[in-house]
């Protein structure tokens, strides 16, 4: 049998009830004695970092689970990282980009109740990223919830209560559980190699565009932010009211070196700024960098990345648009 290393990092999966609310309390060995049919699956092995709700984990828990990996690889053939929903996009685009082309499965999961609920979908995603991450075939960071496996870079949290929380953005699902076996729908050639990297740029910026937003936000910005997401309306523009301020103030930001990634705030189909006068408006202010399909969780966990590994402004963009792990199309 596979040897696996379950990576535990709290969540609902592992709640109780408090007077507070949910918290995070069971224990690594308390979840994997859950479901105890995966022992008929793998080895597995547990380690527990944190135990957090996952509005609780940001960049430093993202190197963290990476670090465990790296350090780990030799000595398992694959990992489970159970998590809380709500960021697990997030972290599951972060992997994407600090553990690249693993011939070994990464595979998050986490669920919407908690395991010692009777009624929960914990137990199911929990045999279920086991059966997958087992798989012969199984690489690379995966999210696996409600029988879907889905790409670390296409993963998003598109449901707060329902067990399908997570839907694969503009991409296909890649495999799904049925019956306790993997179907693929997309199998690959297995990379050779991992390739391991160790930071993040935290001063990343998301600006939501609203109607009549001040260009004056670039005041905190310029001082704040190494790079900048600019999350604006459909296929993606910049508006021309205040004199163009905005236009103006976008200008100044990018000639100051920093980079900016423009997306849009709609979920799917992406951005197209050459579409409309805004758009072109938005491309005559400097060099930026456009998401088109790129899932927000994975254009910021990119970035993050892009920026730890240089400042360079050419260099960031060959970065940024080079595809890992189908990201951007």
């Amino acid at each position: 049998m596979k040897n696996i290393l379950m990576i535990a990092t709290g969540g609902t999966i592992a709640s109780m009830n408090t007077d507070a609310g949910l918290l995070p309390k069971l224990s690594s060995k308390e979840l994997l004695e859950s479901v105890p049919e995966i022992g008929q699956i793998c080895n597995v092995t547990q380690i527990q970092p944190f135990n957090l709700d996952s509005t609780n984990i940001y960049s430093a828990h993202w190197l963290e689970i990476a670090r465990i990996v790296e350090e780990n690889y030799r000595k398992y053939d694959g990992f489970v990282v159970t998590h809380g929903t709500d960021t697990m996009a997030y972290t599951a685009a972060a992997l994407s980009y600090l553990i690249q082309d693993s011939p070994k499965p990464v595979v998050l999961t986490g669920s919407q109740k908690s395991v010692s609920l009777r009624d929960t979908d914990a137990r199911r995603n929990l045999l279920d990223a086991f059966t997958y991450c087992a798989d012969e075939d199984a690489c690379g960071v995966r999210v696996v919830f409600d029988g879907s496996v889905i790409l670390g870079t296409r993963a998003k949290k598109t449901r707060t209560r329902s067990y399908n929380a997570f839907s694969s953005v503009d991409f296909p699902e890649t495999a799904v559980l049925r019956d306790g076996k993997v179907v693929w729908y997309l199998k690959e050639e297995k990379p050779q190699a991992p390739r391991f990297y160790h930071a993040l740029e935290n001063s990343i910026f998301v600006l939501k565009m609203i109607p009549g937003l001040s260009a004056d936000i670039f005041d905190y910005l310029s001082e704040h932010c190494e790079g900048l997401i600019l999350e604006t309306f459909g296929s993606g523009g910049i508006p021309g009211y205040d004199g163009e301020a905005f236009c103006a103030r976008l200008t100044e930001f990018l000639k100051k070196g920093k980079t900016v990634v423009v997306t849009t705030q709609v979920e799917r189909e992406g951005s197209a700024l050459s579409n409309y006068e805004v758009g072109r408006k938005l491309l005559r202010c400097g060099k930026v960098l456009e998401a088109r399909s790129m899932t927000l969780e994975a254009a910021v966990a990119k970035l993050m990345w892009c920026l730890a590994q240089t400042k360079d402004q050419s260099r960031v963009e060959s970065l940024f648009y080079k595809p890992v792990e189908r990201d951007i199309i």
